[in-house]
């Protein structure tokens, strides 16, 4: 059943304040702590310590569990004597819009259609006629990244595509692209490329890629570094499926299997697995976005034993509409465990997609104490 269907045999007069009921109520939960814009109008939380109402999507700050009650309807909760927030206008017709998204997207075309332009703020103002302070405040809320890196990854995505241009120069593409310098290339290039421009034409190749196979209690595994660190950690049914996966990850560079010196990573990624004092950092040398950098960081900050829905991690990125993009960043993580995307699990409390199977998800969860439990569906 439903929860909306659960409300249709209930009395609508605001004189009878029903609740939601406590079979629902856990749902409902997590539903607020995810600011689940598909719950709105299904029913309304009401806060006892403001005596205020919202729709589970609010952007509001979260109350503690026990001063939260629900109701199936505005109306209920204002019998009940609570008054409706200021902020997300549960008694509107639908929520309002964030009015500043139309503005920050015509500025994202601005900036991807002028990537390979030095642009500044007050020039990216006048030819959009969005005022500055609206780009500065609204582009992180919107989009999850600030302007200037927005205008980064944009420069670098279409020097990607100018260098593997047959008969096109690295320098030219470096210009070509709107850096002013190689040396300004090169800054970015160690964040998004993690590689040299000259390697990345050449498809990796002059790049060394050492990698140790290695048997993992989610079966056969696989650890690969670069001089700069571990670039891949994955997870196969076979040795033959995660070399062809590093091959075609990095399909020029020098793949050298070394087992023997590659034991301290394959040792620390699985003592991270059992939580062992053994469990050292290691260097990580990836390829990222912006956001996709911001995204990770946030994934090891996921305590082990606990899980974070993708509308969690959203908002703790200060981004609550980049739900989809949050998934999309879980998905390319190309680090195992390393970064543990496995803690992120749908609203529902669902398992939701894992790039290595969902029955590894399910045996991480399980070793780390958090799989979600039976309260959570409820």
């Amino acid at each position: 059943m439903s929860l909306q269907s659960s409300f249709v045999s209930m009395p609508t007069s605001p004189k009878i304040p029903l609740k939601v009921p406590s079979v629902f109520a856990g749902k409902a939960w997590q539903q607020v702590l995810s600011r689940d814009p598909q719950a709105d109008g299904l029913f309304v939380y009401a806060v006892k310590t403001t005596k205020i109402y919202c729709r589970p999507g609010c952007p509001s700050r979260r109350p503690e569990r026990k001063n939260v009650s629900f109701y199936p309807s505005p109306e209920m909760a204002r019998a009940a004597g609570f008054r409706p927030c200021l902020r997300c206008e549960p008694d509107a017709a639908a929520p309002r819009q964030d009015p500043q998204i139309a503005a920050i997207d015509a500025v994202s075309r601005y900036l991807k259609e002028n990537a390979g332009e030095q642009t500044r703020l007050k020039d990216v103002a006048k030819a959009t006629g969005v005022a500055p302070l609206t780009i500065l405040r609204g582009f992180k809320r919107v989009l999850g990244v600030t302007p200037r890196e927005f205008a980064k990854t944009e420069r670098m995505a279409k020097f990607k595509a100018k260098v593997r241009v047959p008969k096109t120069s690295v320098t030219e593409a470096i210009y070509d692209s709107g850096f002013s310098s190689s040396s300004r290339l090169y800054e970015s290039a160690k964040a998004n490329l993690g590689m040299t421009p000259t390697s990345l034409r050449k498809g990796g190749a002059g790049e060394q890629v050492r990698y140790a196979l290695a048997s993992s209690p989610l079966g056969p595994m696989i650890v690969a570094a670069t001089a700069q660190g571990v670039c891949q950690i994955a997870f196969a049914e076979t040795d033959e499926e995660l070399v062809a996966g590093l091959t075609s990850a990095f399909p020029r560079a020098e793949l050298k299997q070394m087992d023997r010196e590659l034991s301290y990573a394959v040792e620390a990624v699985l003592a991270a697995m059992a939580e062992s004092p053994k469990a050292e950092p290691l260097p990580i040398d990836v390829r990222a976005t912006a956001f996709q950098a911001r995204v990770w960081k946030e994934l090891q900050s996921i305590p082990r034993g606990e899980t974070r829905t993708y509308s969690q991690v959203a908002e703790a990125l200060e981004s609550p509409r980049a739900v989809r993009a949050v998934a999309h960043a879980c998905a390319s993580n190309p680090l195992a465990v390393l970064v543990p995307c496995h803690r992120v699990i749908g609203k529902d409390g669902a398992l939701t997609g894992y790039r290595w199977g969902l029955s590894r998800k399910r045996q991480l969860l399980e070793a780390e104490g958090a799989l979600p439990s039976k309260d959570l569906h409820e």
